[in-house]
């Protein structure tokens, strides 16, 4: 999700459900960004670095021969999948319509397997009822690690806080609704890219209702604790020093 502030979604009459959320699952008072703009956030993210970023320019501008967290799932056998909004085809490099290629990290790495991996694993989102998701999570074929981007406006970035409150109860009902995270198997995150304090909510069926972080973290710590849980023996640049969230949030 895109540039709000907590106190801007979780009590606003205009986000409902995400108030909810942090009633009945986790969340982080003083979540923080690591760069700026949105760009250096989705990458911080995903390698533990913002490798001198500070704009939104495209991966022809950027592209990054480091490892990263989806590069580390393939190494560790697992399987990763980005699902993007809008996108009209595979691992699309620029930016088109609602599709905002600063908000696909995986489509800017390009060493080791990455490109042919993003050709085949960065795919259109699709809608509720049809496409790449909906299709995985019926199937219970979700892979290892998923990324799930919403486009400009269900992101919140073009359009209201209620319109991305209505976007994340549709999908993320259907998502928790799934048998995968019904059997104890699934941690959702939600997460925004930017500014400080950001909302963050983390979801499982082992985190304590109502359980809330107060000293600061950020998208290192997420990435940490994210590596952690899929099993990968090494933690990527700033990740290595941060905060490993698993024990707050029970998971």
């Amino acid at each position: 999700m895109e540039n709000h502030t907590a106190d801007q979604v979780i009590g606003n009459s205009e986000a409902p459900y995400e108030t909810s959320l942090g009633t009945e699952c986790g969340t982080a008072s003083d979540y923080a960004i690591v760069g700026s703009p949105s760009l250096p956030n989705y990458i911080g993210a995903t390698s533990g670095d913002v490798h001198g970023i500070h704009d939104d320019a495209p991966p022809s501008t950027h592209p990054l021969d480091t490892d990263n967290l989806f590069r580390q799932v393939r190494a560790a056998g697992g399987t990763e999948k980005s699902y993007e909004e809008s996108m009209p085809a595979n691992c699309v490099l620029e930016s088109e319509s609602t599709y905002a290629v600063k908000h696909n990290p995986a489509a800017y790495y390009v060493g080791g397997d990455d490109r042919p991996a993003c050709l085949s694993n960065n795919v259109p989102l699709g809608s509720l009822e049809n496409g790449k998701l909906r299709h995985d999570l019926d199937a219970n074929t979700l892979p290892t690690f998923s990324f799930v981007t919403p486009n400009l406006c269900n992101d919140t970035h073009d359009c209201p806080v209620q319109t991305g409150d209505q976007w994340l109860q549709q999908w993320v009902s259907l998502i928790v609704a799934s048998s995968e995270y019904r059997a104890g198997g699934m941690a959702v995150f939600i997460v925004w890219d930017e500014p400080t304090p950001m909302p963050f909510i983390a979801m499982s069926p082992t985190t304590q209702p109502g359980t809330k972080v107060t000293n600061r973290i950020d998208h290192y710590a997420l990435l940490r604790t994210t590596e952690t849980m899929l099993g990968v023996v090494s933690f990527l640049g700033r990740a290595g020093t941060a905060a490993d969230l698993r024990p707050a949030f029970g998971l």
